[in-house]
């Protein structure tokens, strides 16, 4: 199972983040059979170990993907598939 989290404060755009995760996993599990969950990120010093100084941003599995932008449905169905 693939793991997108979102990381961020929980700010209009984080918000907006996550609910586009969300739409991608349900879309990557139709489409190609990928499980995958999504994980809210909060704590500021875990966002901040992962590199990230700009949010919202998005990784899949640990790797950050996107910072300080809302990633389409489409890219990040499209890491889901990788």
């Amino acid at each position: 199972m693939k793991v997108v989290q979102v990381l961020g404060p929980g700010c209009a755009k984080c918000k907006e983040a996550a609910r586009v995760a969300e739409a991608a996993a349900d879309e990557a599990a139709a489409k190609f059979g990928v499980e995958a969950r999504v994980e809210k990120v909060t704590d500021m010093q875990k966002i901040m170990e992962l590199g990230v100084f700009s949010t919202p941003a998005v990784a899949v599995d640990g790797q950050v993907k996107a910072v300080g932008r809302v990633p389409s449905q489409k890219d990040i169905v499209g890491w889901l598939e990788d």
